[in-house]
């Protein structure tokens, strides 16, 4: 008996559904489940818009973001001297904060910088302008410096992704 009426519940849900995608009726038609035609799931995917720009689809279990590969070269850090200055976004330097300062890129973006000697990775918020050495590609704070393991060196060749949300 409760089998019997799961089922015709389930009946029932389906063929509100199907009415739901069939084709527009004019205000004043009255249609049923049972006669109204069915747009097939090929017709619905077809009257849908077009992609503009390729749509990133994670697979299982895959984080929902994506990195891409802007650069490689040498990294150095900027410290405690600085701490309490303004930075190219108005805001107060504190070293211990994972930010970084790259010339051309919006202040705001997310990138992941690893460490390619000891692969060691993390994630900093452009936040000011430089470096102003020429052959350095991005300047950290201390806080993100000390993660990638780069303190006691000073400079470390880096790779430099930028963080792309889906």
């Amino acid at each position: 008996m409760i089998a019997t009426m799961r089922k015709s519940a389930t009946h029932a849900f389906v063929a509100v559904a199907l009415v739901g995608l069939t084709a527009s009726a004019p205000a004043n038609a009255v249609t049923t489940a049972s006669t109204a035609p069915v747009q097939s799931l090929a017709d619905i995917v077809a009257d849908l818009p077009e992609q503009t720009a390729p749509v990133f689809v994670p697979e299982i279990g895959e984080p929902q973001t994506r990195y891409e590969v802007i650069g490689e070269g040498v990294a150095s850090y900027y410290g405690k001297e600085l701490a309490g200055n303004r930075t190219a976004s108005g805001e107060r330097f504190n070293p211990s904060d994972l930010t970084a300062a790259h010339r051309s890129l919006p202040l705001g973006t997310k990138l992941r910088v690893t460490n390619k000697s000891t692969g060691d990775a993390v994630i900093v918020r452009v936040n000011d302008r430089g470096p102003f050495i020429k052959s350095r590609l991005i300047d950290l704070s201390f806080g993100a410096a000390r993660e990638i393991g780069m303190v006691r060196t000073g400079t470390a060749r880096v790779t430099v992704e930028i963080l792309r949300t889906a």
